[in-house]
């Protein structure tokens, strides 16, 4: 038993979390998914978010103040007091960045079915992105320098963010195209839809085949914090919300929103700022991970949602 233990834990060092292949595909995919993203937004949608933005900014808030914060006193009191294997500081970055990403459209979906505020849903996903750019590398730099990183964890903030910027592109093109042909955007957004939903059986088909042995020999406060950032923070953006009174139609979006990250962003950023880092694996853990257990998480508090008496909600008046 103990030989074969010895064995596993070898397989799994051996072991790339991504393959070259599942490097192209994963770009392929972020592309169409950021399309599509860019695709489902009007100037309409801009103009009644303008109306009514404190659903934007609360949603700013959780997103990239909340559930950053979530993610390193998630590293600082289970991750790195518990774990005993070399390089969980690689373990560590990656868990950061998963929490600095923005909003995955995939919130959009869970939204619709915990009946939340669906142009709420979208506009959020799409405004977390558009501020991505700047806001991502900065709670990078702030949790990272907490955390003490030295120079082979560095992240390249510059380089970051040319990365995070690069992204924007398809979703301006996406906007462009909705503007100028509605039907045709309408269409590319439902193909974003569908390629999002699509990166989930990916990693159930193909990725965790590959990786069982990986999975096997992780350590089970890696396992907490990939789980728990997601549940933790729409717990805490839902506590939140309800605690300031908005509507509860706007609280469960905005949970949603704050708990579900772009997974395959945060994955095809970490591939592009760090494919020469000799700690790319480990790295690319919890992305890994989360992205694989945020539907389990998100699909449970649907569940949960949609059990809510919904016709009492009807009665109370939306502030946003």
């Amino acid at each position: 038993m103990h030989n074969l233990m010895i064995l596993a834990e070898e397989t799994a060092n051996a072991a790339t979390v991504v393959n070259e292949f599942e490097e192209t595909l994963l770009r392929i995919l972020v592309v169409i998914i950021m399309f599509g993203l860019g695709a489902g937004l009007t100037p309409k949608d801009f103009r009644l978010a303008l109306r009514r933005p404190w659903g934007l900014v609360i949603g700013w808030f959780t997103q990239f103040i909340i559930m950053p914060l979530t993610v390193y006193l998630l590293i600082v009191s289970v991750l790195l007091p518990f774990s005993v294997g070399e390089g969980i500081l690689f373990v560590a970055l990656g868990a950061l960045i998963m929490g600095s990403v923005p909003a995955g459209t995939t919130s959009n979906l869970f939204t619709y079915f915990s009946k939340g505020n669906l142009a709420l849903s979208v506009t959020m996903t799409v405004n977390s992105t558009l501020w991505a750019f700047i806001m991502t590398p900065f709670a990078l730099f702030i949790y990272s320098n907490l955390l003490g990183l030295d120079e082979s964890l560095a992240v390249p903030f510059s380089e970051l963010a040319i990365v995070i910027l690069g992204l924007m592109v398809p979703v301006g093109l996406g906007m462009l195209l909705r503007k100028y042909s509605a039907n045709v955007g309408a269409v590319i957004e439902l193909i974003g839809s569908v390629v999002g939903l699509l990166f989930i059986p990916f990693l159930i088909i193909i990725w965790v085949p590959r990786n069982w042995q990986l999975l096997l020999t992780t350590e089970w406060p890696t396992y907490v914090v990939a789980i728990g950032m997601g549940l933790a923070g729409i717990t805490v953006a839902y506590l939140l919300t309800r605690l300031i009174r908005l509507h509860p139609m706007n609280a469960r979006t905005i949970a949603l929103e704050t708990g579900i990250n772009n997974g395959p962003l945060a994955i095809a950023v970490i591939i592009a700022v760090y494919i020469d880092n000799p700690g790319l694996d480990q790295i690319l853990l919890v992305p890994a991970l989360y992205s694989l257990f945020i539907v389990l998480i998100s699909a449970a508090v649907t569940l949960v949602f949609r059990r809510a008496n919904l016709a009492a909600e009807q009665k109370i008046p939306s502030l946003l």
